[in-house]
């Protein structure tokens, strides 16, 4: 990963740690703007150490990297607070886009992350029958409490009256990102600008309420946009 991310000018690295703990500690002592964080390390594992380092760093981006696709790895990695997902297989053009897209809070999902999280959707919508909602349901937005609305009582109620506050076009590009695709593959799609979809995406989340990619892809499941 060393080699890899330095031989790109656009990223410096300012170091290393090879435990939790240690990660932890140099996260408070260099500051970084981006850590890219093992789940699986000797001593303190990834995930508690992302937490963390984000109640004392809420501004790091913090991506984690696992060989491993499962995708409770992907929602706990949220809920902890980390605002990427790399798999160790991906080709390294595919890290470098996907740390550029990190750095200006513009990352995807990939497309096999995408799909993964579609099928869990598919397979909680299946499994839960009893009215609760999905397996997720308030699971992944990171420091902060379930308002009553998102309880099973009013959770639909108050998801249907988010949505609507949509246009055609957000609703478009909110379909789009649930798929994986970047800003870039979403303007050329849509035939606009990158800068307008970053623009509808901001206007996206600040009308739902919502943090990042992950968290719109699981709204735009739940509420049926792609087809559930």
């Amino acid at each position: 990963m060393r080699e890899l991310i330095a031989d790109d000018p656009s990223f410096q690295i300012t170091g290393e740690a090879a435990s939790g703990e240690e990660a932890i500690r140099m996260a408070l002592e260099l500051a970084p703007d981006v850590i890219l964080m093992d789940i699986h390390m000797p001593g303190m594992g990834g995930l508690k150490a992302t937490e963390l380092v984000k109640a004392e760093m809420p501004s790091v981006r913090i991506v984690m990297v696992t060989v491993s696709d499962d995708i409770t790895h992907l929602f706990e990695a949220i809920k902890r607070g980390a605002q990427g997902y790399l798999l160790k297989n991906l080709s390294p053009s595919a890290w470098i886009d996907y740390l550029r897209a990190v750095a200006l809070d513009e990352a995807p999902m990939t497309q096999d992350i995408a799909a993964a999280i579609l099928s869990e959707f598919k397979a909680g919508s299946r499994s839960n029958t009893g009215g609760e909602g999905g397996g997720y349901v308030g699971s992944i937005n990171p420091g902060k409490e379930r308002r009553p609305a998102e309880t099973a009582e009013g959770k639909g109620a108050e998801t249907q009256v988010r949505g609507n506050v949509l246009t055609e076009r957000e609703k478009e590009i909110l379909e789009r990102v649930a798929l994986g695709e970047s800003n870039r593959e979403i303007a050329q799609m849509l035939n606009i600008s990158e800068h307008t979809v970053k623009n509808h995406l901001k206007n996206i989340l600040q009308k739902l309420h919502l943090d990042n990619r992950v968290q719109l892809t699981r709204y735009a499941y739940e509420q049926g946009y792609m087809g559930l």
